[in-house]
């Protein structure tokens, strides 16, 4: 089987996170998809950035919603990167997409974009918010969707069902052998993040995962050798 490594935020460990530096760079080092994540901005446009708010990752403040593309544009994302929008990337890069929602409101906006460019078959949708991954479900037929999660209870793989995902992410730090066999013999795949070590990396492939989300390119590389 293949094991599939995603560039978190592109390569947010060595490039400023979600910017068009970091996906490139991400795809240079031969990921096997770039993970980004998305947010409105106020006059409605899918934003790529993690945090609500534009503090940790921009020399602005304040949140994403308040502020128009324009606006953010304005801003320096690291290193005299600019925030990009979602269809932006789609441009820069031809790697396969793990778009997270972050911002369920976000969900009919990436919805249009998908059916619009017919991104079915490259683009992956993510979200901690099982109600997103449903919803994104219901309105792009046949999208594949993976639902997040960093804590969870017994239930997380009958949440993934019910919210019609093909892939649960689960934190490595507190994934088990028990729930990876579980969510297997339920048809699903699992996927681990943020892989950034090769011990992690050494546990990942013991624990049958079908594939890590890494900060570093270094992990691809060490992947091959491991696989």
């Amino acid at each position: 089987m293949t094991f599939l490594i995603l560039g978190h935020r592109g390569v947010m460990g060595v490039e400023p996170e979600n910017t068009l530096r970091s996906f490139a760079h991400a795809e240079r080092a031969g990921m096997d998809a770039v993970e980004l994540d998305l947010h409105l901005s106020k006059d409605g446009a899918l934003a790529v950035m993690h945090d609500a708010d534009v503090d940790r990752t921009t020399d602005g403040s304040g949140p994403i919603a308040e502020k128009t593309l324009a606006e953010l544009r304005e801003l320096d994302a690291g290193g005299g990167e600019r925030v990009p929008v979602f269809e932006e990337v789609l441009d820069a890069v031809g790697s396969p997409v793990q778009a997270e929602i972050k911002d369920v409101a976000a969900a009919r906006a990436l919805a249009e974009v998908m059916l619009r460019r017919g991104l079915v078959d490259r683009v992956e949708v993510s979200s901690f918010h099982d109600g997103a991954v449903a919803e994104i479900a219901q309105l792009v037929p046949g999208v594949r969707t993976v639902l997040i999660a960093s804590r969870w209870g017994v239930d997380v793989v009958e949440r993934a069902k019910a919210a019609g995902a093909a892939t649960l992410a689960l934190n490595i730090r507190r994934l088990t052998l028990e729930v990876v066999e579980q969510a297997h013999a339920e048809g699903l795949q699992v996927i681990g993040w943020v892989v950034n070590t090769e011990d992690h990396l050494r546990l990942a492939h013991a624990l049958g995962l079908d594939g890590a989300t890494t900060d570093y390119p270094e992990i691809r590389r060490a992947g091959r050798l491991t696989a």
